[in-house]
């Protein structure tokens, strides 16, 4: 729990980031598309799919099947719950700091979360000199869409940041589908609004305020771009053999209809 000084110093301390209009963003409407109950991206009239969906739909997820075995399905439901309300609250705590606005969330998981946020803003955003955007919707254009957490200016290199939470300590090893969201955004951001995006910094935060930070930048971003790329190409691929799946089927449901007509 944090004092009223913390608390204080905590309001105070989202008038420090500056807001340079560097870049115009296009707004766009997240939506829920009824078919399949992914998230999507309304741009211009145009659906695109959401990074998050394709990363779910062409990621491994043997570990999750196993974590679930073990933890029971009900348990793992509840974790699951619980930490992507803590997570939302943590990122609304961000979100208004960085804007600089008051903001508070005095239920249970919203105390929880706010010294995980408090923890990174006093470590993961004390270098940040100014920010283009938080809360950004990006998209590349016929691709994907999404949004970053934040564009900013870290450590004097245009940046976009990831906020996570975590139940305990992550290896690099186990948050691929990190980098690859970082690099997708940076793709999307480069592309549109011919940026030169340098870095990628992902701040993790656990309810015991273990705070992380993984960077990437240089050959390392451009080689995720590749890898963001080739699971977009499987994200189409998959989606075209269930195009084409659903047609055969339509089709042979019409074929079994005339057997039974004649």
């Amino acid at each position: 729990m944090m004092e009223d000084r913390d608390i204080e110093e905590y309001h105070n301390i989202g008038k420090a980031i500056k807001f340079h209009n560097k870049y115009n963003y296009i707004q766009g409407k997240q939506l829920t598309d009824p078919g399949t109950g992914t998230r999507v991206y309304d741009i211009d009239g145009g659906r695109l799919p959401s990074v998050t969906t394709i990363l779910g739909a062409t990621a491994n997820k043997q570990f999750l099947k196993d974590w679930i075995a073990k933890k029971g399905e009900q348990e793992a439901t509840r974790i699951k719950n619980l930490s992507s309300n803590r997570g939302t609250a943590m990122h609304k705590f961000l979100e208004h700091y960085i804007l600089g606005t008051g903001y508070d969330d005095l239920t249970t998981i919203g105390q929880a979360a706010k010294p995980m946020a408090q923890k990174i803003i006093e470590i993961g955003l004390a270098p940040v000199e100014e920010y283009y955007g938080s809360e950004v919707m990006l998209h590349y254009p016929g691709l994907y869409a999404g949004s970053t957490d934040l564009v900013c200016l870290h450590n004097g290199k245009e940046t976009i940041v990831d906020f996570k939470q975590a139940n305990r300590p992550k290896k690099q090893e186990w948050i691929e589908d990190y980098f690859l969201q970082i690099a997708m955004y940076a793709m999307a951001h480069d592309y549109v609004y011919g940026s030169q995006i340098e870095q990628g910094v992902i701040m993790v935060c656990t309810p015991d305020l273990y705070y992380q930070e993984f960077k990437t930048e240089g050959a390392d971003l451009r080689a995720w771009k590749h890898k963001a790329l080739k699971r977009i190409d499987m994200y189409n691929e998959l989606r075209f053999d269930e195009k084409e799946k659903a047609k055969v089927e339509l089709r042979a449901t019409d074929f079994t209809g005339n057997e039974q007509d004649s």
